[in-house]
């Protein structure tokens, strides 16, 4: 189970609709051991592309070089689909890097704001997808 603050998901989602029609993509950092996502880290979407996203190699190594100092780690790995439903693909299985971290997908496919956006959440391990409970309480509580 994920359980993430309100302005947190509102920061994913509006990061997510910012960028489209491109994938965007970020971290949350949270206390090493804790799973709790505290710091919200937007990324570039090194790819610019709106059905791939990677981070940039330098940009990821300076966010895993501060999290090591601040004694973090990633608890939520995210990003969005732009055409597509919120669930990883093949590439972003592959990808998945972080067999503690909440993989979370945002779809944007709904743009004009009209349609209910998809926010969902995923463990990824040994290439095993996972769909997990999100649950979103008022921040402060």
């Amino acid at each position: 189970m994920l359980t993430i603050g309100k302005s947190i998901r509102d920061a994913i989602v509006a990061h997510a609709r910012a960028d489209h029609p491109d994938e965007a993509c970020g971290v949350v950092a949270g206390p090493a051991g804790s799973d709790r996502p505290e710091r919200f880290i937007p990324m570039a979407n090194a790819a610019r592309s709106p059905t791939f996203y990677e981070f940039d190699s330098a940009d990821l190594l300076k966010l895993y070089r501060e999290m090591d100092e601040r004694d973090e780690e990633p608890v939520i790995v995210y990003h969005s689909h732009s055409s597509t439903e919120a669930y990883p693909s093949r590439t972003d299985i592959a990808y998945a890097s972080e067999p503690n971290a909440h993989y979370v997908l945002v779809s944007t496919r709904d743009a004009d704001g009209l349609g209910e956006f998809q926010f969902r959440s995923f463990r990824i391990v040994d290439g095993a997808v996972s769909e997990e409970e999100i649950v979103v309480p008022e921040d402060g509580q």
